[in-house]
C-alpha cells in the first residue's frame, strides 16, 4: 500500500485527501464545508451532500493519484441510527442542538457514573447516550424501526462496503456508552435495551471489506480496494505521536474543538464537571483527555479573515496586561459556567493585537487543561493551531515544558488515519518551537491564572460579560 485515499469529517469541514504513506504526506486534497440543515424534526448533518463531495473527490484523486486503500476519520459526539435496510430510521443529529437537554433530569437519573464510564456529563448531545435516549422517547415510532447504531466514522465505512461495524476510539469518547477499563459497553447500553443494536465493535486498523462494486464503477476505484474501519479524529491525530515518541506526552489537537490528550500523565482524580475525560487510544487502551472549543472561540472572537499578530503585537498586550478570561463558549471546558470577560476595553487593542490577546486565551485554556489531566512531557500540537507563534509561545511560558508543531501540516487526522493502513513510514514532522518566550511571559500566565481564579469563584448570576 502507497497511496490512501482519506474521508476526513470535520465538525466545520470535510475533506478527501490522497496520503502517500512512503512519503508520509498530504500529496492532493479537496475540501468543503460541513453544513447543518435546520429544518424538522431537528437540525442534521446533511450526510447525503456529504456522500456526492466524497464520491466526486474519490473520483477526482483516483484519476490524479491511483489510491490502493481507504480510511475515514471523523468527529465524536455522533451516532447514526439505521433501519433495517441501511437507511436513515432518524437524521444524523446536530451534536450542538440542544433537543436532548429537555430529557436532562430523566438522563441523569440512568446514566452510569463518571467512575464506570470516564464520560463526564455534557450538554446538548455531547454525549452520545444522551441523544439516543432523547431520539427514543421523542421520536418512539422512529426509533422502534432501528436496527442498527454506529458510530459515526463507521457510518461512513458502511456507505463504501455495505458492512456494519462500529469502533473503541469512537465508543471511548465521552459517549456514556463504554467503560474504557473494561473494555465494555456501559450498563446504560443493557439498562436501555440497546446492546443488540449496536454493530460488532472492530479496532480502527481493521479492514472492514472491499470497496463495494457499484463504488468502484463510480469512482475509477479498482475493485477489492480494502476500506479500513476508521477512527475519532482526536485519536487520528495521536496516532502517529502514539508509534514514533516516547511517554510521557501530551498531544494538543486543534480544530473546533482542541482536544488535549495526556499519555503517560500523572495519576489525577479527573473532574467530570471541567470537561476532563477518558478516552480509548487506537491501541485500546484508556487516555486521560480534556477539551474545549477552541477554534470555535477563535471564529466566535475574530471572525473570518483574522489580522495576523507580531511578536511585537504579543509583547505590546502583555505589557498592557490585556486578557481575555474564560469562557467562551460557555457549557463546555474547563470554566463551563464562566463568561467571558476582558480585563480592559478590548476596543483598545488593534486588530492585530486583539489576535495575540485571543491566542493568549487559547493557550492559557490549555495549559489549565493538561494541569487538569496531569499532563507531563513534552507538549505536541497538532492542526491550525500548530501555526500561530503566539498561541505556541504562550503556551510554552505558561507550562514551562517544551513545545512542538508542525505549522505546514494544517491538521494531523488525515495523515492518523492513513497510519492505520501501515504505520511503518510514519513521521510526525514536528519541530521544537524555536521563537523566544520572554519571562514577562510566563508572568502574564500567572497572572491570567489569579485573575481566573478570582473570576471563577464569583457567583455564575454575578460574573461581567
Amino acid at each position: 500500500m502507497r497511496i490512501v485515499g482519506v474521508i476526513d469529517i470535520g465538525k466545520t469541514n470535510a475533506k478527501v485527501a490522497a496520503v502517500d504513506l512512503d512519503r508520509f504526506e498530504e500529496i492532493a486534497v479537496r475540501k468543503t464545508a460541513n453544513g447543518v440543515v435546520e429544518g424538522d424534526p431537528y437540525p442534521h448533518f446533511d450526510v447525503e451532500r456529504l456522500w456526492d463531495f466524497v464520491l466526486d473527490s474519490l473520483k477526482t484523486l483516483q484519476a490524479e493519484h491511483p489510491l490502493q486503500a481507504i480510511s475515514i476519520t471523523t468527529h465524536g459526539a455522533t451516532a447514526v441510527v439505521l433501519n433495517e435496510a441501511g437507511g436513515l430510521a432518524l437524521p444524523v443529529l446536530d451534536y450542538e442542538f440542544g433537543g436532548p437537554d429537555t430529557l436532562s433530569d430523566a438522563y441523569e437519573r440512568l446514566r452510569p457514573p463518571f467512575a464506570e464510564t470516564g464520560s463526564a456529563r455534557l450538554p446538548m448531545g455531547l454525549n452520545v447516550g444522551a441523544q439516543l435516549f432523547w431520539q427514543q422517547q421523542t421520536f418512539a415510532d422512529a426509533f422502534a424501526k432501528v436496527a442498527t447504531i454506529l458510530t459515526y466514522a463507521q457510518y461512513w465505512t458502511f456507505r463504501l462496503t455495505g458492512i456494519r461495524v462500529n469502533e473503541l476510539t469512537s465508543l471511548g469518547c465521552h459517549t456514556d456508552l463504554w467503560n474504557p477499563n473494561a473494555g465494555t459497553f456501559s450498563s446504560l447500553v443493557d439498562s436501555q435495551g440497546w446492546r443488540h443494536l449496536f454493530a460488532p465493535v472492530r479496532k480502527a486498523d481493521e479492514i472492514v471489506g472491499a470497496l463495494l462494486p457499484e463504488l468502484c464503477a463510480a469512482t475509477g476505484i479498482p475493485s477489492g480496494t480494502p476500506v479500513y474501519c476508521g477512527i475519532h479524529d482526536s485519536n487520528a491525530s495521536l496516532l502517529p505521536h502514539l508509534l514514533t515518541r516516547q511517554a510521557p506526552f501530551s498531544v494538543v489537537s486543534t480544530g473546533t474543538w482542541v482536544v488535549m490528550l495526556a499519555v503517560g500523565a500523572d495519576e489525577v482524580t479527573l473532574d467530570e464537571h471541567r470537561d476532563t475525560l477518558i478516552n480509548v487510544n487506537a491501541l485500546g487502551d484508556p487516555v486521560p483527555s480534556a477539551r474545549f472549543m477552541g477554534g470555535r472561540a477563535f471564529s466566535l472572537l475574530l471572525g473570518d479573515g483574522a489580522a495576523s499578530s507580531s511578536f511585537e503585537d504579543e509583547s505590546a498586550v502583555v505589557a498592557a496586561g490585556h486578557m481575555l478570561l474564560p469562557s467562551l463558549p460557555e457549557g463546555s471546558g474547563p470554566f463551563p459556567s464562566n463568561k467571558a470577560c476582558w480585563t480592559m476595553d478590548e476596543g483598545t487593542l488593534t486588530p492585530s493585537e486583539k489576535t495575540a490577546a485571543v491566542s493568549f486565551y487559547l493557550a492559557l485554556m490549555t495549559a489549565t487543561c493538561l494541569d487538569l489531566i496531569g499532563a507531563r512531557g513534552d507538549i505536541v500540537v497538532e492542526g491550525p493551531f500548530a501555526a500561530n507563534a503566539a498561541y505556541l509561545r504562550m503556551l510554552q511560558a505558561a507550562t514551562g515544558r517544551p513545545v512542538f508543531a508542525d505549522g505546514h501540516n494544517v491538521t494531523g487526522t488525515s495523515l492518523g488515519a492513513a497510519s492505520l493502513v501501515d504505520g511503518r513510514h510514519v513521521r510526525t514532522g514536528v519541530q521544537p518551537f524555536a521563537g523566544p518566550v520572554p519571562e514577562n511571559f510566563a508572568r502574564y500566565a500567572e497572572n491570567w491564572r489569579s485573575l481566573t481564579k478570582s473570576h471563577v469563584q464569583i457567583g455564575a448570576g454575578d460574573q461581567q460579560s
